[in-house]
C-alpha cells in the first residue's frame, strides 16, 4: 500500500493544463500495478483493486480536485468525470492560456447567474485556479448554509420556545415553591427559635 500512497507522477492542477499528460501517465502506472481495469468502463475489478486505484488517483489530484470529487468512490466514475472535465483541452492543446480558461468559465454561469458572473468579473483574477478556488468555498458555504435551514424549518423558533419554557416553569417552580418555602421555613425558624418564647410571651 506504501507503494501507492508516494508521488510517482505531477499532480492534476486543477486547471487541467497538465491533464493529456496527467491521464496518460495515470494510465501506464495503473497498468504497471495490475489496476488499469479499474478505470475502463463494466469493468469485473475487485473492491480490493478500486479502492487501490482511488488512493492512487486521489494522491495525484490537486487539493481544489479533490475537495470537489470527495463522494465518488469508485476510480471508473472519477476518471470518467475527470475526462469529461478537461477533454476541451484537446482542442486547445497544452498552450491554453488562464485568460481563455476564465473566459470560458464566466460563460458557463446559468443565465439567472448574470450578476454573479459580472461580480466576478470585476474581482478580475488572472489565475484560474484562483476563480476555482473561490468558487468553491463559495460552494461550501452554500452548502452549509442550507444545511443550517434545513435542519431549523421556515417558521420555527425553536430555541426561544424552549428558553421560554425554560423560564416559565422556573417562575412557576420558584413562585410556588419559595413562596411556601418561604412560609414554612420562617414560620418553623419562628416556631422553634423564637416561637417558644414569642408562645409564651
Amino acid at each position: 500500500m506504501s507503494n501507492l500512497t508516494k508521488l510517482e507522477l505531477p499532480v492534476l492542477d486543477i486547471t487541467g493544463k497538465n491533464s493529456l499528460s496527467w491521464m496518460l501517465d495515470v494510465e501506464i502506472h495503473l497498468d504497471t500495478k495490475d489496476l488499469g481495469d479499474t478505470i475502463r468502463e463494466g469493468n469485473k475489478a475487485t473492491s480490493q483493486n478500486k479502492a487501490k486505484a482511488m488512493i492512487f488517483l486521489h494522491h495525484h489530484l490537486h487539493e481544489g480536485l479533490k475537495i470537489e470529487y470527495l463522494t465518488v468512490k469508485d476510480p471508473q466514475v472519477l476518471w470518467s468525470n475527470l475526462k469529461e472535465r478537461y477533454d476541451h483541452q484537446k482542442t486547445f492543446g497544452e498552450k491554453i492560456t488562464d485568460a481563455e480558461m476564465l473566459e470560458k468559465t464566466y460563460t458557463t454561469f446559468h443565465a439567472n447567474n448574470v450578476v454573479l458572473q459580472t461580480q466576478y468579473r470585476e474581482k478580475e483574477f488572472k489565475k484560474y485556479s484562483e476563480l476555482i478556488s473561490c468558487l468553491l468555498v463559495a460552494e461550501q458555504n452554500n452548502e452549509l448554509l442550507m444545511k443550517y435551514h434545513e435542519s431549523r424549518p421556515t417558521g420555527s423558533t425553536p430555541f426561544p420556545e424552549a428558553n421560554a419554557a425554560y423560564h416559565d416553569g422556573k417562575e412557576k417552580y420558584h413562585a410556588n415553591n419559595s413562596g411556601r418555602g418561604r412560609g414554612r421555613g420562617r414560620g418553623y425558624g419562628y416556631g422553634r427559635g423564637r416561637g417558644r418564647r414569642y408562645g409564651y410571651g
